[in-house]
C-alpha cells in the first residue's frame, strides 16, 4: 500500500512537470509569433519633399541627346527611348545614338552623384524605378537602379507622368532613399 501511494505521488509530480513543460512551450511559441510579427512589420514610407524635388529636377535635366530644336530633357528622352527612335549625339548630326543607353547612363550618373551611399553616410542606399504601362493596368519596369542597403527606414517620392507622344498610357517614377 505504501508503494502504491508513493507511485501515485510520483505520477502526480510527473503530470505536473509535463503540464509545466507544456505551458513553457506554449509561452515560447507565442513569444516567437510576436517577435516574427514585429520583425516583419511593413515598411513605413515617408514622403519627402527632397526626393520629390530631386525627381522634378531630374526630369528637367538636359541630356546630350539632340533633336532639331535642341537638347532633350530626361522626360523627353524617356519618350524617345520608349518609341525606339535614335537621337543625335554631341552636335554630330550624322552620328546617331541609342536614347535608352543615354537615358540609363544619365539617370545613373545623376542619382549616384546626388545620393552618395556608404557605411559612414546617413544614406545607406536608394532605389530609382520608372514603371510604364501601355494599357493602364499591366506595369512594366522600364528602368531600375539600386545601390546600397535596403532598410526599413526610408523616405521617398513619386511622380506620375502624362502620356507622351503615344509612347505610353501611364508612367510613374518611384524614388526611395534608405537611411
Amino acid at each position: 500500500m505504501k508503494q502504491l501511494n508513493q507511485y501515485k505521488r510520483n505520477k502526480r509530480a510527473q503530470d505536473e512537470m509535463v503540464g509545466f513543460a507544456l505551458i513553457l512551450i506554449m509561452v515560447a511559441v507565442i513569444f516567437i509569433v510576436i517577435i516574427s510579427v514585429w520583425i516583419r512589420k511593413p515598411q513605413e514610407k515617408t514622403v519627402n519633399y527632397e526626393a520629390n524635388s530631386f525627381i522634378q529636377s531630374l526630369l528637367q535635366y538636359t541630356t546630350s541627346c539632340e533633336e532639331d530644336y535642341g537638347n532633350l530633357t530626361v522626360q523627353d528622352l524617356l519618350a524617345k527611348c520608349k518609341e525606339g527612335n535614335p537621337c543625335y549625339y554631341n552636335d554630330q548630326m550624322n552620328q546617331q545614338s541609342d536614347p535608352c543607353k543615354i537615358l540609363n547612363n544619365t539617370i545613373r550618373e545623376i542619382v549616384k552623384a546626388s545620393w552618395q551611399t556608404g557605411v559612414n553616410s546617413s544614406i545607406k542606399g536608394y532605389s530609382f524605378n520608372i514603371n510604364i504601362s501601355e494599357d493602364g493596368t499591366n506595369e512594366e519596369q522600364f528602368i531600375n537602379i539600386k545601390e546600397g542597403v535596403v532598410t526599413n527606414n526610408y523616405r521617398g517620392g513619386e511622380q506620375d507622368l502624362p502620356p507622351e507622344r503615344g509612347s505610353w498610357e501611364y508612367a510613374v517614377i518611384l524614388f526611395n532613399v534608405y537611411s
